[in-house]
């Protein structure tokens, strides 16, 4: 079970002075490109599931995940997560032709799974989009600031995994009411954004 905080940012302003005032924190920059399939016949989103394949210029491997039951809850997201790297040309192949996902199969425990366990008879591709993520150590926290660009809008939004999610979420609220930066609760994730084809409006207090 994966649980992160989610809070969301209202624009490309906030963004920027969350970036600055962590600066002395940053540890990495990851430009990612997120690809994501269902089975041929809705298998997995029949079952509230979905699989994805990350590629990030940072890394040389590919990350395939296969995640599933996503709540969000007052800017707390927990999610059934499995994931494991997987052979870059592997999984360009799967992007290609997502059929091949079959065949790759063999090569990976989560491709297998998504394969067997939601008894998917093929593979398609749903599309994907770019992801600019920005990771701080602040406070005993990882940080992760993202700017995600759908095609159709561009998100702003602070994620940070932890077993502790109300005492993570405290400390970044207080950080970001501090400096005065604008927030609200995530609802949603960034996948079902990208399949609703429209960006949710920024709610205003």
């Amino acid at each position: 079970m994966e649980v992160e905080v989610k809070l969301r940012l209202p624009d490309a302003v906030a963004h920027r002075h969350v970036t600055t005032l962590l600066s002395p924190f940053h540890v990495a920059t990851h430009r990612q490109e997120n690809h994501f399939f269902d089975g041929s016949s809705g298998e997995l989103s029949s079952r509230r599931a979905t699989l994805r394949l990350r590629f990030s210029d940072t890394d040389p491997l590919c990350v395939v995940t296969l995640k599933a039951k996503a709540v969000i809850v007052d800017g707390v997201s927990r999610v059934e997560e499995d994931e494991e790297p997987l052979d870059p040309s592997i999984g360009k192949d799967c992007v290609a032709e997502p059929e091949k996902i079959l065949s790759s199969a063999a090569e990976s425990r989560v491709l297998r799974r998504a394969k067997e366990e939601f008894g998917a008879l093929g593979f398609v591709g749903l599309g994907g989009f770019g992801n600019v993520r920005e990771v701080y150590e602040w406070k005993g926290l990882k940080l992760e600031v993202d700017e995600t660009d759908f095609g159709f809008g561009t998100l702003y939004e602070i994620e940070c995994e932890s077993s502790d999610p109300e005492e993570a979420k405290k400390l970044i609220e207080e950080f970001l009411k501090d400096n005065g930066i604008d927030y609200s609760y995530s609802v949603t994730s960034k996948f079902a954004i990208f399949r609703s084809g429209n960006l949710p409006g920024y709610p205003r207090q």
